[in-house]
């Protein structure tokens, strides 16, 4: 039976990552911070195991995943947030809340767990499109997505000697309570269901890089490759404002 590990496993894309995990056979961690959630996902799933701790506070981290009764096959490290700017009015705080949780949060989750890091796994680290292409009230998490995509590249690097696979997960929008805050138009909106089928298959596959929707991540992906001012007019057009 192998073994996975997932943060942010209480809400959105995570949360139904380890339902589908643990209803597929595997033994799951399920991490995060709320604890009820947690305790209705073990007594829902006899392979599932709660693992309450902040990725925002280091201490905690280690305490919690440096000593796992079983080593995971898959370390899926999903946990992150979203908050939009207004009116291009730069917000430092917000900006420390989106980069504590999305860069650091990360970087403490890596640190907690390298040293079980093994030839054969597979570390998944989910980014985001908006780290690809600069899109409209982003400059806070489009550009915290940007720090998660460099630091899992280069970890792609560094590990690939070691013989541990890292795994970029690039989604579109996905309708979560996150994204359920927005007011402006989301195109080519999937479902939770959807999000954890392609990474669970994109994982299996062991993809080093997993973007889905494929139309709308590709046409971003294009647009990328255009001059900057080329790139603002597409995008300001293509995701509306709201």
């Amino acid at each position: 039976m192998k073994t996975v590990l997932i943060t942010g496993a209480t809400s959105g894309i995570g949360l139904q990552l380890a339902k589908d995990y643990a209803e597929s056979g595997w033994n799951v961690y399920a991490c995060g911070r709320n604890e009820s959630v947690l305790d209705e996902l073990e007594a829902a799933h006899s392979t599932l195991q709660g693992v309450a701790f902040d990725i925002t506070d280091l201490e905690a981290s280690i305490n919690a995943l440096s000593s796992l009764e079983k080593t995971p096959d898959v370390w899926l490290l999903n946990a992150g947030d979203c908050e939009y700017i207004d009116d291009g009015r730069i917000d430092a705080p917000l900006f420390r809340r989106i980069f504590d949780i999305n860069v650091i949060g990360l970087a403490n989750t890596i640190n907690a767990c390298q040293s079980q890091f093994q030839s054969g796994q597979v570390i998944a680290i989910v980014g985001s499109i908006a780290s690809e292409v600069a899109l409209p009230r982003a400059e806070a998490y489009g550009s915290s997505k940007a720090a998660v995509s460099y630091l899992a590249r280069t970890l792609q690097l560094d590990l690939k000697a070691k013989g541990v696979l890292v795994s970029v997960i690039y989604p579109g929008f996905v309708k979560t309570p996150l994204t359920d805050k927005n007011t402006f138009e989301m195109p080519m909106l999937v479902s939770t269901q959807r999000a954890s089928r392609e990474i669970r298959e994109g994982i299996e596959k062991r993809k080093q890089h997993i973007y889905f929707p494929k139309t709308f991540t590709t046409i971003l992906r294009l647009i990328g490759l255009l001059p900057y001012g080329w790139q603002n007019r597409i995008t300001s057009k293509l995701v509306s404002r709201g």
